[in-house]
């Protein structure tokens, strides 16, 4: 099953959504504002993916975070702050069964989905 995490006003989660339904192909979307994060999975994405590919170090939220909290950053910070404030990870994040990805392009999708 896939699961597209993200926030629905995101115009990137809207272009990934936007392929995924052109496609055909079901998912569910898991809106982190409304559904919130739970440590657990915000692990499984950092120990596969690395907390440096998972941060959106863009964000606003990132940019409000103090500069003792950036430079102390390391998984175990990057897990408790993501749960804490969802919309520090990029997005979209899609798990396709414990297979993670970030963020949308439509050829890495179709890469993606072509296996």
């Amino acid at each position: 099953m896939l699961t597209l995490y993200g926030i629905k006003n995101c115009d990137t989660v809207k272009k990934a959504r936007r392929w995924l339904d052109d496609q055909g192909l079901s998912y569910i979307f898991h809106d982190v504002r409304a559904d919130g994060l739970d440590a657990a999975t915000v692990s499984a994405w950092i120990e596969q993916l690395g907390w440096e590919s998972v941060m959106n170090k863009r964000s606003t939220s990132w940019k409000q975070l103090n500069d003792a909290q950036r430079e102390a950053m390391n998984a175990e910070a990057a897990t408790s702050a993501i749960v804490e404030t969802p919309t520090l990870f990029k997005r979209p994040l899609l798990d396709r069964g414990g297979q993670f990805s970030v963020g949308f392009s439509a050829g890495a999708y179709e890469t993606l989905f072509a296996n």
